[in-house]
């Protein structure tokens, strides 16, 4: 039997949230699939609060916030980078690939899991120019 749940890696904030930052499907083998995140708090109010979406303009910082966001999640079923099998890149400026791909062999080495990059015009946070969502492969 497959059981599908939604992820909370912090659940006394999960009112906060309209969604859940990731949903874990659990069959002989698990997939751990992760809503996509920004440089935003990955706990913030909806709506949105102002305040809580003060992102840093530099696209490696923000690349880094949103896997930094992408981590919690990966902990709280004592997963690492090598587990994701699957990463979508939505950039607001293509021109910035190259600054968003160098963070990211910071954090994944020589692992390269499959992966789609999108250039869409906005994001859900004003000034967000990244969000990053994946596809974890969760060991039996």
């Amino acid at each position: 039997m497959t059981l599908i749940t939604g992820v909370q890696p912090r659940p006394e904030e999960a009112h906060n949230m309209p969604y859940a930052p990731a949903v874990y499907v659990e069959a002989p083998k698990g997939f751990l699939f992760l809503a996509g995140c920004t440089a935003s708090p990955l706990y913030h109010k909806h709506p949105h609060v102002p305040e809580e979406h003060v992102l840093p303009d530099d696209i490696r910082e923000q690349t880094r916030r949103a896997l930094a966001n992408i981590k919690i999640i990966l902990d709280s079923h004592n997963l690492t980078w090598r587990h994701v099998v699957k990463l979508t890149k939505y950039l607001t400026d293509m021109r910035e690939m190259d600054a968003m791909y160098e963070v990211l062999v910071e954090h994944f080495g020589d692992w390269t899991p499959a992966g789609t990059l999108v250039c869409i015009n906005n994001l859900s946070a004003p000034g967000a120019r990244i969000e990053l969502d994946m596809i974890a492969a969760v060991p039996a």
